[in-house]
Parts: C-alpha cells; structure tokens; sequence
C-alpha cells in the first residue's frame, strides 16, 4: 500500500539521519518494522529501491565503512548538511498545508513507528541525534477514534452519517458532506454542509460516538470554491470577547466551568459564585445547560435566556446538538 511506503521511506530517512554512525544493512532492516517483517530477499529489494526513490527526491544516501580501519561491511547514512532545506519562502496556502500536516503527524500513526525505529536502534547500541527530528515534532495529538474516518471522507469527497452526542443529550444521528478538518482552541472539528440544517457547521470529533458511515459514493459533491476551515470556525466560534459571565454553582458539581474560573466566592448554603471568561455565548450556554439544576447564570441576562431556550428546547425534543 502507499500508505505503508510512504511510512516506510520516512523511518528510513529517519533513521539515517539521526545516526552518529555509518548503519549496516541488519542495523537498518531491525529497525524499521516493513523491512524487518520481510524476507531476506524481499528486504534487499526494498532497501534498494527506497535508496533510489530517495535519491530521486534529492536525498542523497550516503555509503562509507563503519570502522576505517578495517575492511568491514559498509553503512548506510544521510548527511545532515546536505538533507537540510533552505530558507523556504511559502504561500499562505503553503504554509497551512504544512501546518496541517506538521499536526496531524502523531495521529497518523507515522510518530509512533519512528519512535519505535529509534528504540530499535538504541537498544542495538546505535548513537541517535533526536535533535534533527524536531521540525517534524507534532503540536497537536488526536486520539479520537472517529479521526482517520474523518480525514478519509473529507480527502475523496465522501458524505458520512454518525451517532453526535453532547453533555447532558440524547445522541442524534446527522448527515454531513465534510469539507475539511480544522483545530480550534486545542480541539479537533470536522466541517461542512450538514444536510439536516442545510448550513455549514462544525463538529467536534470528540463527540462523536459509534462508527462514521459513508452516506454516499467519492466524489459526489464538490467543496465551494476558496473555503477555509479557519473562516468557518472564527464564524461559528468568534475570537474571544471580554465578556464575563457570573454563575452560581453547587459545591463539587460543574467542575468543567470550575477549570476556566478566574475567580471562586463560596456564597453560603454549599453554593459557589463563579466568574468566567466566554468565548460564545451559545457555547456557554450549552455547558452550563448540560449541568442541569446544579448551575445557574447570575450575569449576563442574554446567557441566562439562551440557557432557559436551551433547557426548554431539551424538554420539548427540539435541541440542535451541533
């Protein structure tokens, strides 16, 4: 698979790299699972191959003895200096790709399997230099189960249906025709035209539950033209305002609230004041809706009212839980 190829040409590079030392052939196939989970014969082809195909892209494997004074079996390396780019100039565009991608690396699986070939080789005595690795140090991990699904139906224009399930509600199955995955404030949204409300929306992956499903074949509708991700989310989520909420919360209850207070005033009775910083009235009023009973919206009245329309709406069947 390309996949696998790919992952494989990457912990070759890897490990070429941060070697001290000149790697033999067996040093080289212990420590990358593909070649070590082949044939003899099958990993001599590989290797070769992979040599080539890095040659191809401009990086140059080096070969030279491993002891110089002794005629012993040749190694493998890649010459930091000369695998180091230039001061690159990037578009906008560019340089979002790259960012994406910097993100997604340790979920990929691509971060896990280089670890492993970097144990590999420690654990058969070779001196590694991690220190070169760190352009590709991941800023961001996902552990969300609906993630690789995600990211498949966005790459070939797949529309999906899941199970979306918020704190405090019932799940609802929706219909989406996802346009792209973006981070936002240290969470991970898949985006698009969700077609039960005929709107763009963003949903968080976390809160996704069950299997993502395909709901249609590749292809079948195209992304608008000029999209961005960011744009959607700084629409549905706009930058923080300075505005402060007051909310009144049971003693040991509304901890989620409790982590984002700046200020906590026990008030008599097992009652705490809470002051809070927000950052969407409609998300706020979500969280403090999920609570129930045990939190109340002192200031400001358009919170309080959103959370009264919220718990009606609970009530009445009717909640949107995108």
């Amino acid at each position: 698979m390309a996949e696998r190829k790919t992952e494989r040409l990457m912990n070759l590079i890897f490990a070429l790299l941060v070697s001290r030392q000149y790697l033999t052939k067996e040093q080289i196939r212990e420590s990358i699972a593909d070649y070590r989970e082949s044939t003899p014969q099958a990993f001599e082809r590989k290797f070769e191959r992979d040599k080539e195909e890095l040659r191809e892209m401009g990086i140059n494997v080096e070969m030279g003895s491993i002891d110089k004074y002794f005629n012993d079996e040749p190694g493998y390396r890649i010459r930091r200096d000369e695998a180091e780019l230039p001061d690159l100039e990037l578009t906008r565009e560019e340089a979002a790709v790259i960012g994406l991608a910097t993100q997604v690396w340790e979920h990929a699986g691509l971060a896990s399997e280089s670890t492993t070939a970097l144990v590999k080789l420690k654990a058969i005595g070779v001196d590694v230099d991690t220190s070169v690795l760190r352009m590709a140090e991941p800023k961001l991990s996902t552990d969300e189960p609906s993630f690789d699904a995600m990211w498949d139906a966005v790459t070939r224009r797949v529309p999906v249906t899941f199970t979306y399930t918020r704190l405090g509600q019932e799940p609802m199955q929706r219909h989406l025709q996802p346009w792209g995955i973006v981070s936002w404030h240290d969470r991970w949204y898949v985006g698009g035209l969700d077609l039960d409300r005929g709107e763009s929306r963003l949903f968080r992956l976390s809160r996704i539950t069950g299997d993502v499903t395909p709901d249609g074949p590749a292809g079948s509708y195209e992304i608008p033209e000029g999209i961005d991700m960011k744009d959607v989310a700084r629409e549905l989520f706009p930058a923080p305002p300075q505005e402060a909420a007051v909310l009144r919360i049971r003693a040991g209850r509304g901890l989620g609230l409790r982590r984002l207070a700046e200020k906590i005033t026990p008030v008599g009775d097992g009652v705490d004041e809470v002051e809070i910083r927000y950052s969407s009235r409609w998300e706020l009023a979500s969280e403090v809706a999920s609570y129930g009973p045990d939190v109340v919206v002192i200031s400001p009245p358009d919170v309080r009212d959103t959370v009264v329309q919220r718990l009606r709406a609970a009530v009445n069947g009717q909640l949107d839980p995108a």
